[in-house]
């Protein structure tokens, strides 16, 4: 009797979580137009990257251009110590910016979720404060350029993105979750500081967290452009998304730096203008892109930290 009641509810349970043909057809349609919303600009980008200038000029964008070329790559090459040094300053951001705000991220994570800390309600309100406003740009400039002096320092692109509130409190919550109080007292009543717990037992037991913050954080710093617009004015600090920016703002950037021996006029004339900002674009997107599988299997769980568990 009871195993047909167990039968019973398993049955009961089962087709509850069945999806409907039906459903499951619209959900997989939606979810082609969602990847495809995603990949159709891309591809688009690199087209029109691949297109001559001549038919930019002469049709506009188009899917399917009358001709195509490589020039705009091949300018790209021939400016490639400027797009190098760019390329370098972004990586060097991305790395130093997004290993830095993993460590800061997760010691404060950890400290906030322990319920004994004597300040746990002071430092939880001097971070949740910032999710609902800050105090401004201008203030921001203020600290960042005359207190700090990061005025035109690699600095001014790492620590203003460094921590985040949000990322600070999907910590708190994964440590005060998934990490039950009984281990952690059982770590201390065998010895062990603090250091030796958030080491030995939190960190082994956070990696889909640390990999989603870690992606976040790099997202973040990849494709920022708007500090180096603040803070930076050294053309040799520019990030790849700053020279974007500049480029897509003032083509004469590129020009101001002629590596043919040409005149300014001549340079100009000689640039695929549209093409060279497509094709830079692309040279942007395909590092990032490259990393995203390397955190997957991590995102999902990571997510979903915090998250009802049935």
């Amino acid at each position: 009797m009871a195993k047909n009641k167990k039968d019973l509810d398993l049955a009961d349970s089962s087709n509850l979580n069945q999806i409907k043909k039906s459903t499951n057809v619209v959900f997989n349609i939606l979810f082609v137009i969602l990847a495809l919303t995603c990949i159709i600009p891309v591809v688009f980008i690199f087209i029109i990257s691949i297109t001559s200038e001549q038919s930019i000029k002469m049709n506009g964008y188009q899917f399917i251009p009358e001709s195509y070329s490589l020039d705009a790559y091949k300018f790209l090459f021939r400016e490639g110590e400027m797009i190098l040094r760019a390329l370098g300053v972004s990586v060097l951001v991305t790395a130093v910016g997004t290993t830095l705000g993993v460590i800061l991220t997760m010691l404060m994570g950890y400290v906030l979720s322990r319920s004994n800390y004597k300040l746990n309600g002071f430092f939880t309100m001097v971070v949740f404060i910032p999710m609902i406003f800050n105090g401004g740009m201008i203030s921001s400039y203020v600290v960042n350029t005359q207190l700090l002096n990061l005025k035109n320092s690699i600095w001014s692109l790492i620590l203003p993105l460094c921590v985040s509130s949000f990322n600070v409190v999907i910590c708190k919550t994964f440590f005060k979750t998934n990490i039950p109080e009984s281990v952690i007292e059982s770590a201390q009543i065998d010895g062990a500081t603090q250091f030796q717990i958030f080491g030995k037992i939190a960190l082994p037991l956070s990696k889909p967290l640390m990999a989603t913050i870690a992606l976040f954080l790099t997202f973040g710093y990849w494709n920022d452009w708007f500090q180096s617009s603040l803070y930076i004015s050294n053309t040799n600090l520019y990030s790849l998304q700053a020279l974007l920016d500049h480029v897509q703002r003032n083509i004469e950037v590129m020009a101001n730096n002629p590596s043919l021996g040409l005149s300014t006029a001549q340079y100009m004339n000689s640039m695929p203008k549209e093409g060279a900002r497509m094709a830079m674009a692309i040279i942007i997107i395909i590092p990032i892109a490259c990393c995203y599988p390397f955190f997957q299997r991590y995102f999902i769980s990571g997510l979903t930290v915090g998250a009802v568990k049935g």
